[in-house]
């Protein structure tokens, strides 16, 4: 919504500068978007007059000027063709910065003659296209500021543009006026009245109008009436200035009126050429096979229902939205039939929506127009009509009747400090529903018809805080609900979801936000996209089941990432899956992906892929932070887009805790993935809570009597997990052996066997170990691997 400073205060008797204007509208809630100040780049310009001009010497169309200013004479080099002695001229000194040229002005030396500044055309200073020659101003005295000549000749020039961006719920500020009310209410002038007026009909409008049947409740009220004997052709200059200034073209007198009204009271109106009307008008639904060729040159059909009005002949115009071509008013037209009328705004949307037409007409009727001011703007239109114009008006003609809007709420005025904490005196809020248009009748506030969003009582708090300004609202610490510590608020699941974030982000990830919606195919490679987990009504073809795992968009941006040059990624999400369209069939998994290389290239060879064995530790850190049982089982009961023989599941018996491993290669080339992946999958909700819950972390034990470390060398059969001999070892002995870790595996060995080297930590509490105890320890050791994998030492 655009308008000028000038227009506003036609309706707003006001002194307030454009800067207060400009910072009340936003505080309002009319968010200013941008203010064009033509006076702001004309400050420097000052009045100056050419007291001798002669010919320069080295060029035919350049006159050496000497110019009076108000630092004195100087010389000034000019090609206009009017320059000459005597006239009074607009100066641009050395250091002004002319917005028509892009320039900032220096010293210059043209054909080997210094010129101090030069002497300005009107499109030089961007106040018209106007460059046969400088500027001549008919009085003005030198030195005095070129600005404050145009702010006392030509105001119109100088004249500030505001725009502001309108919120869906208020289209009262979609005219002037509407803007006016709300700056009166604010206390930045006086609201001037709409001027009211009844133009009395001297014949009977030859042309009626009907509602049909089927778009009653679209169309309830319409008003009209001829206009006979009018002379049209442009219109006067203030109109057409008013029109410009906002981005609109004058057309004619009758279609700028129209174009007024629209803008400055918030009333879209009509006008047919009532010569090209054939018979009486209808606003009915269309037919099949219907079309009109609109104002804007484009020939719609219209989908059946679609209402419009029609004569006898056809379709001329689509209700609330746009006249056509046929009927539309020309310089020819003598008799006019004006229209102004009432359609439910859901209905001018819905044709709007499905015609794809975009006007200042819909925009404001899909809206809300004031149903009230239906017949008074048409009796204001043909006032100006026959003003501009002539002729002779009919009688008004009407179909339908104004909707009744009337409604009020309470008025409640403990409710502003308890909604929006405010204290605002009850007979102040009073005025301000005043202001804004409310009537009140003791504690009821009746809402007036241009304020369709008002639906409540809340509503009304919210234009009295709106008013007053929420920037007066002080910011204050809420009550505390109880004394002492506050419980805490975070659930289990919750605070080891934090934990894991920072573990995973901690190790090097890449955290990334991937929607929960991905394609069939996707979802159907890791067990998903059946028919409970559909979208209904998807935002793509690409994102039509919810996702079965994390891993799929970490695949997909990976292969983004490829793409674009990024070898060596470390990608985690923690997130919702679904294995249901169920409440409650949904799992938090935290899910990681290495693809490339484990570091960057050095001199020391640091450098190789990543491997199983980067998933297994992230995933062991991840499941540690998080609280997991240090001893855990490795299965290979594996979902299928895992690598069969290089992936495995973390297990605590048939509760899977975590998964690790390479990503299956047929997964990766649907991806588009170069080369090998590795990733794991934590499931969150899996580990279990720990029986005894407390606030804080237990103490920190420590001994101090020497640590014993034995080695031991196993043969075990090929297929023998090293986690398998690890557990049996640490489990021989749960208090003496602090951790068994693996050092070495030797494979090859006869009868298709390896070796497993272990080392075992022996920690005393109580006393330093014996050398029986140490060997009565070993032995449970060697007993406990040999019955828990068939292995023996090694000899």
């Amino acid at each position: 919504m655009k308008f000028t400073l000038s227009w506003l205060k036609e309706h707003l008797d006001t002194q307030a500068s454009l800067a207060e204007i400009a910072e009340a509208l936003t505080d309002l809630g009319l968010e200013v978007e941008g203010v064009t100040d033509p006076a702001s780049k004309l400050g420097t310009f000052t009045i100056a007059k050419v007291l001798h001009a002669e010919q320069h010497p080295d060029a035919d169309r350049l006159r050496v000027c000497r110019v009076l200013t108000d630092e004195g004479e100087k010389q000034i080099v000019c090609g206009a063709p009017n320059a000459r002695a005597g006239i009074t001229v607009v100066l641009a000194k050395p250091g002004d910065y002319v917005p028509g040229l892009d320039v900032t002005l220096g010293v210059g030396k043209i054909r080997g003659i210094e010129s101090h500044g030069m002497m300005a055309s009107e499109r030089e200073l961007e106040l018209s296209d106007e460059h046969d020659g400088i500027i001549e101003l008919p009085s003005g005295e030198v030195g005095d500021k070129f600005v404050d000549w145009l702010a006392a000749n030509r105001p119109e020039a100088i004249d500030p543009v505001i725009e502001i961006k309108i919120t869906p719920n208020r289209p009262d500020a979609l005219g002037v006026h509407g803007i006016a009310r709300d700056l009166a209410a604010r206390g930045l002038g006086v609201l001037k009245p709409v001027q009211e007026a009844t133009v009395p009909g001297t014949f009977a409008s030859p042309i009626n109008v009907t509602i049909a049947a089927e778009v009653a409740q679209k169309a309830p009220f319409f008003s009209g009436r001829l206009i006979r004997g009018v002379k049209n052709g442009p219109s006067p200059e203030w109109l057409q200035k008013r029109l410009v200034s906002i981005g609109l073209r004058p057309i004619n007198a009758l279609v700028d009126v129209t174009n007024f009204f629209t803008f400055d009271l918030n009333r879209p109106l009509h006008v047919f050429d009532a010569d090209k009307i054939r018979g009486n008008l209808t606003v009915r639904p269309s037919t099949e096979g219907e079309e009109l060729l609109a104002l804007d040159g484009k020939t719609y059909a219209f989908p059946p229902g679609t209402m419009i009005i029609a004569d006898e002949a056809g379709p001329e115009s689509i209700a609330g939205i746009m006249g056509g071509e046929h009927s539309g008013c020309s310089e020819e037209t003598v008799n006019v039939f004006l229209e102004s009328a009432y359609w439910d705004p859901i209905a001018i949307a819905t044709a709007g929506r499905a015609l794809k037409i975009n006007s200042d007409a819909r925009y404001r009727f899909e809206r809300g127009v004031d149903p009230a001011f239906t017949r008074p703007g048409l009796e204001l239109a043909t006032r100006m009509i026959l003003d501009l114009c002539g002729g002779e008006p009919s009688e008004v003609v009407t179909a339908g009747a104004v909707p009744d809007t009337t409604r009020s709420y309470r008025l409640d005025p403990a409710r502003v400090s308890s909604l929006v904490g405010m204290d605002i005196p009850e007979a102040e809020q009073r005025a301000t529903l005043t202001a804004l248009g409310f009537r009140l009748d003791g504690d009821q506030a009746f809402v007036p018809g241009w304020r369709p969003d008002v639906q409540g009582s809340a509503d009304l708090v919210e234009e009295v805080a709106r008013i007053a300004s929420l920037t007066k609202l002080q910011g204050q610490p809420l009550p505390r609900t109880q004394a002492g510590v506050p419980q805490p608020v975070l659930t289990p699941l919750q605070r080891r979801e934090q934990a894991a974030r920072r573990m995973a982000a901690s190790l090097g990830y890449n955290e990334c936000v991937t929607y929960s919606f991905i394609d069939q195919k996707a979802a159907a490679l890791f067990g998903g996209g059946s028919e409970a987990v559909r979208i209904e009504n998807p935002i793509s073809s690409e994102m039509t089941h919810m996702r079965p795992d994390l891993l799929p968009g970490l695949l997909s941006a990976a292969a983004r990432n490829q793409a674009r040059g990024f070898a060596d990624l470390a990608l985690f999400e923690c997130g919702p899956v679904f294995n249901g369209g169920e409440p409650g069939e949904q799992d938090l998994y935290l899910s990681g992906l290495l693809v490339g290389s484990n570091a960057p290239r050095d001199p020391y060879g640091s450098r190789r892929k990543v491997d199983i064995y980067d998933a297994k530790a992230d995933a062991e850190a991840i499941l540690q932070t998080i609280g997991a049982p240090a001893r855990a089982q490795i299965n290979r009961k594996l979902d299928e887009w895992w690598h069969p023989g290089r992936a495995g599941n973390i297990a605590l018996g048939p509760n899977t805790l975590a998964t690790f491993g390479e990503i299956h290669p047929r997964v990766l080339r649907h991806f588009g993935i170069k080369g090998a992946a590795v990733g794991f999958t934590v499931r969150i909700a899996a580990v279990p809570l720990p029986k005894v819950k407390t606030p804080s972390r237990p103490a920190l034990v420590l001994s101090d009597l020497p640590a014993v470390e034995r080695d031991f060398a196993f043969v075990v059969d090929a297929q023998i997990e090293a986690l398998t001999l690890v557990n049996a070892a640490a489990g021989a002995d749960k208090a003496l052996i602090e951790r068994v870790t693996v050092f070495d595996q030797f494979t090859g060995l006869e009868g298709g066997k390896k070796s497993i080297a272990i080392t075992a930590r022996l920690q005393p509490r109580e006393k330093t170990l014996t050398d029986a105890e140490i060997e009565a320890v070993s032995a449970k050791i060697v007993e406990k691997v040999s019955k828990a994998t068939g292995g023996v030492l090694r000899s």
